[in-house]
């Protein structure tokens, strides 16, 4: 949590500073929730996980290399986009990883896609994990994607961090249910909603899921109830949330929380937590540093191609 937090502290000083191009999107408040499913994630046992814009923690968690999302974001063509993407749409599809899609919702059926395919290669025991905000869920991909994978008892587990505006509209505008926790049942399904600030829970409910979904419990639901501290992107001032949204208990920040239980329960002291933001704001540093300092594309030697056109992969043209 404190290396997502860190690591996105820098890349936002970054693209004020005219540094990085694109959109900057912050995890800030939702890294408890987002950690607490790719910890718990096995990739090396082919679990995958399809994260969004939040979720650097999370993927950090389940295995990505900070320098592919330093890469990623100062263009490098050493990053897993070869400096292609300059915003957060990375990935590592045979690591289990695929890039996220900006049309929300839309990761699902992906995953699903992932999933029946390890099935029909015989595989067991992998459980799939995507994430979507309380906006996606109004979308026709997440409602199609979810509904099939409950018909098909995959098992998936579905993260939706009810951050409570998709971007700037109010959940009570969004939908008409008292959690989106109830929609589960619609569909067939386990549902959970948890308070997405609190790490302890995150954990334990996620823990949960996963177990079930890895053993044939089929498709599983967490809501995690929470705040999202910053605006849409960086670009937004979030001027629109209202204080007593940010007072409530869906406001606290989950790191502070996080902390403070911490100390309390003398896990750690307070002194060998500021020795790891130091030591992990000097990792940040150096790996954002050496992504800076290497090349981009070089446009006079790089094949250009899509994926999807004619010469199916660049470098390996088609036979005759």
């Amino acid at each position: 949590m404190v290396l997502a937090r860190t690591f996105e502290d820098k890349i936002s000083a970054l693209y004020r500073s005219g540094k990085v191009v694109g959109g900057v999107y912050l995890g800030r408040g939702q890294e408890a929730f987002s950690v607490a499913l790719g910890m718990q994630l096995d990739q090396s046992g082919g679990d995958v996980f399809g994260g969004l814009i939040r979720d650097q923690a999370g993927k950090v968690a389940f295995g990505e290399s900070l320098d592919d999302a330093a890469r990623t974001y100062l263009g490098s063509v050493l990053g897993p986009m070869r400096g292609r993407d300059g915003n957060i749409h990375r990935g590592r599809p045979k690591e289990g990883l695929p890039a996220m899609i900006s049309h929300l919702g839309s990761l699902v059926p992906v995953i699903n896609g992932m999933l029946i395919a390890k099935r029909f290669q015989g595989k067991s025991g992998f459980v799939g994990a995507v994430t979507s905000g309380d906006g996606g869920t109004s979308t026709g991909a997440f409602h199609e994607g979810v509904n099939q994978a409950a018909v098909e008892n995959l098992p998936l587990v579905i993260a939706i961090a009810d951050n409570q505006f998709a971007y700037s509209t109010a959940t009570d505008r969004q939908f008409k249910c008292d959690d989106l926790a109830d929609r589960a049942k619609g569909y067939g399904i386990e549902g959970y909603s948890i308070d997405g600030t609190d790490l302890d829970e995150c954990l334990e409910t996620f823990r949960i899921a996963i177990d079930r979904a890895r053993n044939g419990g089929g498709p599983q639901m967490v809501v995690g109830k929470l705040l999202r501290l910053a605006g849409h992107g960086e670009h937004d001032d979030a001027s629109y949330v209202p204080d007593k949204a940010r007072s409530e208990k869906w406001g606290r920040d989950c790191l502070k929380v996080a902390r403070e239980k911490i100390v309390a329960e003398s896990i750690q002291t307070e002194a060998e937590l500021v020795s790891l933001d130091e030591e992990i704001q000097q990792i940040v540093d150096e790996t954002v540093a050496r992504a800076q300092n290497e090349d981009a594309p070089n446009p006079m030697s790089e094949t250009w191609q899509a994926i999807s056109t004619t010469h199916l992969i660049e470098g390996h043209l088609e036979n005759g």
